[in-house]
């Protein structure tokens, strides 16, 4: 199956920007089940994109633009050739064993409702891995709502479960503190999704968690839709959560009031300009901008 994603992000600033730097991961890599036939970032002012890799293996761009700036546009477009691998991950870029993965963070750090959840669900399953991250899977998506208004960027997920609300980071926050919590090695993923409802303009990209099994390698699940990745999933980043797979991650100097707009499309086909027309956001801050990009 063949992908057409264009990501657009528009920023409009009350008082011109003297300085934008931002980190970049919006680009794809090759693995099993996921070739990348073209990818290229676009910006709206002369600035030149210095490529790399972060500590995870994500694709890195490094922007940096002097001002005066009231406005910037950046635009990701490309098409992947995606297969379904049963969400079975062969041939990525691994810069950490496994063992990694298993370091909480903030936004994962368990609590007791999150730990007897993941212990009762292990028992239930005979203590078999596999078995276990596949009802966490089945769990989260029947018992959590899918809800983009009880949560933000820096809700952790004993608040989102506790709740029972929250976005695909949340899930998948979730997901991941629960998988540790039974020394499972876990992570989150950021990327695309096409959607089966041909819902082809989105708000955001999407995030779904990648658990470790031993003997089979990484496996990815998506709890916001109940299912392990497919060819429907572009994968772009990982990280312990979404701070290390963000998209847009900065900061900048002046500028008082900043507005985001993002607008997403994805389709199996090239579909042409979007012409929906744009929605912006409420000020955001530099860490905040990341987690919005990847909340659908």
């Amino acid at each position: 199956m063949l992908i057409h994603v264009r990501h657009r992000t528009r920023y409009h600033y009350d008082q011109p920007v003297q300085s934008i730097i931002q980190a970049l991961r919006l680009m794809p890599r090759n693995h099993e089940g996921q070739y990348v036939r073209r990818w290229q970032i676009d910006l709206d002012h002369d600035s030149t994109l210095r490529p790399g890799e972060d500590a995870f293996g994500n694709v890195l761009h490094m922007l940096s633009l002097d001002g005066p700036l009231s406005d910037l546009c950046l635009t990701v477009e490309g098409e992947v050739d995606m297969q379904d691998t049963n969400g079975i991950l062969r041939g990525t870029c691994e810069r950490f064993p496994p063992e990694f993965y298993l370091r909480e963070t903030p936004l994962t750090q368990p609590d007791e409702a999150i730990r007897d959840f993941a212990h009762t669900t292990s028992g239930k399953c005979g203590g078999n891995a596999l078995k276990t991250l596949h009802a966490f899977l089945a769990a989260l998506h029947l018992d959590m709502v899918f809800d983009t208004q009880q949560t933000d960027t820096t809700t952790s997920a004993a608040v989102a479960f506790a709740m029972k609300r929250g976005v695909c980071q949340d899930l998948s926050h979730v997901f991941i503190a629960a998988a540790r919590v039974l020394g499972i090695p876990a992570r989150y993923v950021g990327g695309y999704l096409m959607r089966s409802d041909d819902a082809i303009h989105q708000e955001a990209g999407h995030a779904w968690s990648e658990a470790y099994i031993p003997g089979l390698g990484w496996v990815g699940f998506d709890p916001a839709n109940g299912v392990c990745p497919t060819e429907s999933h572009i994968r772009v980043g990982i990280g312990l959560d979404y701070l290390g797979a963000a998209p847009i991650r900065g900061a900048r100097l002046g500028g008082a009031t900043e507005n985001m707009a993002v607008e997403v499309t994805v389709a199996d086909s090239y579909q042409g300009e979007p012409t929906h027309q744009i929605q912006w956001q409420k000020p955001a801050s530099a860490i905040e901008q990341a987690g919005q990009q990847f909340q659908a």
